[in-house]
């Protein structure tokens, strides 16, 4: 093959955020991983966080929770969550 069709560096060396999650089997496993995509999406790092959750962006599951947390952020006046969380609940 054409060395003009292989991209050696695919997928390759990408280091991912890590996010203090609690185990898969954890109540509070969902409402986290709702949070780390959240911070995920405010630090333009969307793709570390739906690695580390197992969830992707939009997830419905994590509906409840992002609800919960936007109306926590527009009673702070946290304006950077409050607009992730809207984009998120689209």
């Amino acid at each position: 093959m054409s060395r003009a069709f292989v991209n050696e560096d695919a997928g390759g060396g990408r280091q991912f955020r890590r996010f203090g999650l609690p185990p898969r089997e954890d109540p509070s496993f969902d409402e986290q991983a709702a949070r780390a995509l959240l911070e995920g999406a405010m630090t333009a790092d969307t793709e570390s966080a739906e690695q580390a959750t197992g969830y992707y962006w939009g997830e419905i599951r994590l509906r409840p929770h992002v609800e919960r947390v936007l109306a926590r952020a527009r009673a702070e006046g946290d304006s950077d969550l409050v607009r992730a969380a809207e984009r998120f609940l689209r």
